[in-house]
């Protein structure tokens, strides 16, 4: 189980309704990112009552299921030195609409290129290209080195949202599935941060535009990831990616001070 600062000096039912209100809020907001849905009622009324709602599609049920399965795994590992099985694990879990597809792998690093179109400031429609199929295993061991090392050594809030812009950065610029990239890299970016005894960061679905074109605005300058680059090549781009992250805690701190404020209420 997790241990979180958090919690120190409240109640059990009061640190279960914390974990259960940060299970809905960060699911929602990954899968409506991705462009899910449900709202964050629903969502939560799918992962508790595992029933469906009336009009929405059978593939928003499976994600936003599939993606608080995947926040149970995220647990488990806070003391393991993660692997590329466990990110395989991880993928199996999330992408839970199957394709019977042999270019679109289940529990595998992607077999064809990928990339997107983004809009700069000024209006320019570019390509943004992501890493080479060949190059994903090396890109990917250098990614997960560096999740292992600043799992160990991040302190603080600060330091630990640091160590998710930074995490969350290089995955999604590696982009090494075929498809789940964006909520692969929202979980296993907050594996630094739970592991400093902090509540993992979530970017809520409000954020969405500023997400993306923040995203966009570093791969573009960046440009493409190969093995002469590295997985993080311009540190110093990664300064509004990092901003946002800490502007993003906000929501994760309000759920905490509401807990607290209804543990004051009780010792009155």
């Amino acid at each position: 189980m997790i241990d979180c600062t958090a919690f120190a000096g409240l109640d059990q039912d009061l640190r279960t309704a914390l974990l259960a209100q940060i299970r809905d809020l960060w699911t929602h907001g990954s899968t409506a990112i991705e462009g899910n849905t449900l709202t964050l009622g629903e969502t939560k009324f799918v992962i508790e009552e595992g029933l469906t709602v009336s009009g929405k599609p059978l593939k928003d049920h499976q994600e936003v299921i599939g993606h608080a399965r995947a926040i149970e795994l995220i647990y488990h590992w806070l003391d393991a030195e993660v692997t590329c099985s466990h990110l395989f694990d991880l993928h199996r879990a999330v992408q839970t609409e199957v394709t019977l597809d042999i270019f679109k792998p289940f529990g595998a690093w992607k077999l064809e290129p990928n990339g997107t179109y983004a809009v700069t400031a000024d209006a320019r429609q570019v390509f943004v290209e992501y890493a080479d199929p060949r190059d994903v295993p090396t890109l990917m061991d250098e990614w997960l080195a560096e999740l292992n090392r600043l799992s160990r050594d991040c302190r603080g809030e600060v330091q630990a949202i640091d160590a998710y812009a930074r995490l969350h950065l290089g995955f999604v610029h590696i982009h090494p599935f075929w498809d789940g990239n964006g909520r692969m890299a929202r979980l296993l970016a907050n594996l630094p941060v739970l592991r400093a005894g902090l509540l993992p960061v979530v970017i809520e679905v409000r954020d969405r535009r500023r997400y993306i074109d923040t995203l966009a605005a570093y791969q573009i300058a960046a440009g493409r990831l190969g093995p002469h680059t590295g997985v993080w090549p311009r540190p110093d781009l990664e300064g509004p990616f990092r901003a946002l992250c800490q502007d993003a805690y906000g929501a994760t701190r309000a759920l905490i001070c509401q807990a607290r404020a209804q543990q004051a209420g009780r010792a009155r």
